[in-house]
């Protein structure tokens, strides 16, 4: 359901290039134009397609604001259901539509894609590794120029729009991914462009336990920034350029093709002792395999990439954030001891 940049760039091009997934339904309310490029699709609007006997997957990718009561109708219809980021708008939904697909027996999995990214691997690689001893400081950014506020929903006033809601989730998760769940949560929230009716920018910082987690997105970063500096007790890791894979699909590259997700950026491993600097090769990036695990996961071949309780997390950081930037104090994310304990142990799992 939603055939704009998500859905067309990420989740059809994803869903083409993987065995075992065939796109069979779209919803939108644009039939014309999906038809001008998938003539054989069946094409209704969202809300029918939720439902649709044909299906047995159903993908969000609408907006923000429409996955709650989308993904809840798929799943008491009967449907495995995949949701683009954000999971929902606020973390009272994301909680319900856990317990939905609990009751219903269903695959409920949020689109994490950025776990499978080249940059991200890397600094998972470069932590485990050991060289730059326990990771005390990560840094993420997730930032763009973008000067001028387009006429989309994301960048309008709404419930779940503006840059956080958009690029936050990435960064909650990878950082969650790599640090734990937080303690408390600082934030700062700015409308730096001319027009902008939702926040463009935002800084966040994430206590868990001694260690910090910064995360910062801007629309107003030319030439880029590093996408990640890692600190830690025996030295430092930096990786300046983000995966190339939406790039490539933005290209018209598809997935799989010779070259897909290559980085050629190495990350730079600093020792501490010494202050010696080493380039590391980055691994690949591939997308495809969240689908691919979703796909052996409706099988029951392993686990749920993203199961809702990682979801719920994100969700209660997101909104945790949120309200400190309103106060201007630092907020505990509100997690329930079993919420936390289901996460851990979804992680082991995963691991």
């Amino acid at each position: 359901m939603g055939y704009g940049y998500a859905g067309k760039l990420f989740h059809a091009a994803l869903i083409d290039a993987m065995p075992g997934l065939h796109l069979q339904v779209i919803g939108s309310n644009r039939p014309d134009a999906v038809h001008a490029e998938r003539p054989d699709a069946t094409v209704c609007t969202p809300e029918a397609a939720a439902t649709h006997a044909d299906v047995d997957l159903v993908v969000i990718a609408a907006p923000n604001d429409r996955h709650a009561p989308l993904a809840e109708a798929a799943l008491r219809a009967g449907k495995h259901v995949v949701v683009d980021k954000p999971f929902t708008v606020t973390l009272a939904e994301a909680r319900h539509l856990a317990r939905v697909a609990r009751d219903a027996g269903r695959v409920l999995s949020v689109f994490q894609n950025r776990r499978w990214d080249s940059d991200f691997l890397a600094v998972q690689a470069a932590i485990a590794g050991g060289a730059i001893g326990e990771a005390m400081h990560v840094e993420a950014h997730f930032d763009r120029y973008r000067p001028q506020v387009r006429a989309r929903w994301r960048e309008q006033a709404g419930q779940g729009t503006g840059i956080w809601f958009d690029l936050g989730p990435h960064l909650i998760d990878q950082a969650l991914q790599l640090l734990g769940l937080p303690d408390a949560v600082s934030a700062s929230f700015a409308r730096q462009r001319p027009g902008a009716e939702t926040p463009d920018w935002a800084h966040v910082v994430l206590d868990v336990g001694e260690r910090r987690a910064v995360l910062h997105s801007s629309m107003l970063v030319a030439g880029g920034s590093p996408r990640w500096i890692v600190h830690g007790t025996r030295g430092s890791f930096v990786k300046r350029r983000m995966d190339q894979q939406e790039a490539q699909l933005l290209a018209g590259m598809k997935p799989g093709a010779q070259g897909w997700g290559v980085d050629d950026d190495a990350g730079v491993l600093i020792d501490g002792a010494t202050s010696t600097e080493t380039r590391v090769a980055t691994p690949a990036g591939d997308q495809r395999a969240y689908y691919a695990a979703v796909r052996d996961a409706i099988f029951g071949q392993r686990a749920n990439p993203v199961p809702p309780v990682q979801a719920v997390a994100v969700m209660a950081v997101l909104e945790a954030a949120v309200a400190a930037a309103e106060t201007g104090t630092a907020v505990v994310p509100d997690l329930t001891d079993a919420e936390r304990a289901d996460w851990l142990a979804a992680r082991e799992t995963a691991s």
